[in-house]
């Protein structure tokens, strides 16, 4: 399935693996309304799909996700507004199959969000992570809070999320944020062979024990979850998010050109 301006996200299936690419290049695969619901909808069919076994997310080179499409949420903040009664919930919708987050380049806020919700991480030289959620004047929703502590630990979480800083491919296998790094045009294939090491082991037994480590994330983060939420509600509802991103993106955009 290619990508459209509707449905930003491509799906190519091969070998029992789907592979799912934001395709947004010109914006950094930057989120918008439609690129949220495509990852949604795409997320569920392959999950459904009985040709799939793996599911791989990556982005249009030569960034995996920038968040947040800044100069919308500045033009249009309520596009952005959580309509869900806790605050912060999973970007992605209940699934069975591992998912593998192929990060080719820059994973900003809600990217770095998006590649957190992955089951693990693979990463090109060319991937960089950065929260800049306080930077921007806006508060995770995606879990972020939860699962990056959770997989960098307390004090190292605190200071990516301070600071907005990028912690680089290197950094961030050192750190336990991803699995492994390799040259960039090795990525796709390093991550297909994984995916094909899962796809040849028995199925039920994949999910099984996907669904039993998922089980003990919840029981372990799911208060961390409802504490995200309910201060991203509060955040809200006292700043009106967005109503001073443009005058902050030009700024955001450099510092982070700066870093990289």
């Amino acid at each position: 399935m290619e990508a459209t301006p509707d449905h930003p996200v491509s799906i190519a299936i091969r070998d029992r693996v789907a592979v799912l690419t934001m395709e947004r290049p010109e914006a950094r695969n930057a989120i918008n309304p439609a690129m949220r619901r495509a990852l949604r909808s795409s997320m569920t069919a392959v999950d459904a799909d009985d040709g799939v076994d793996v599911i791989v997310l990556t982005g249009a080179d030569p960034a995996f996700c920038a968040g947040l499409d800044l100069k919308l949420l500045g033009a249009e903040p309520s596009t952005f507004v959580s309509d869900t009664p806790t605050g912060s919930t999973p970007p992605f919708p209940a699934r069975t199959k591992p998912l593998i987050g192929a990060i080719n380049g820059v994973a900003i806020t809600g990217g770095f969000e998006l590649a957190l919700n992955c089951d693990f991480l693979i990463a090109s030289e060319h991937a960089a992570f950065a929260d800049t959620h306080a930077r921007v004047g806006v508060m995770p929703g995606w879990g972020l809070t939860a699962l990056l502590t959770d997989a960098v630990g307390r004090t190292r979480a605190r200071e990516i999320s301070l600071t907005g800083n990028f912690v680089h491919a290197e950094q961030a296998r050192t750190w336990g944020l991803v699995n492994r790094v390799v040259p960039h045009d090795e990525l796709m294939p390093t991550v297909l062979g994984l995916a094909a090491d899962m796809v040849d082991n028995d199925q039920m037994g994949v999910r099984r024990m996907l669904a039993t480590y998922k089980e003990q994330e919840a029981a372990a983060l799911d208060a961390a979850w409802e504490l995200e939420g309910a201060g991203s509600i509060e955040f809200a509802q006292r700043t009106k998010p967005g109503s001073d991103v443009e005058a902050r993106r030009a700024g955001i955009m450099e510092r982070g050109r700066g870093q990289l």
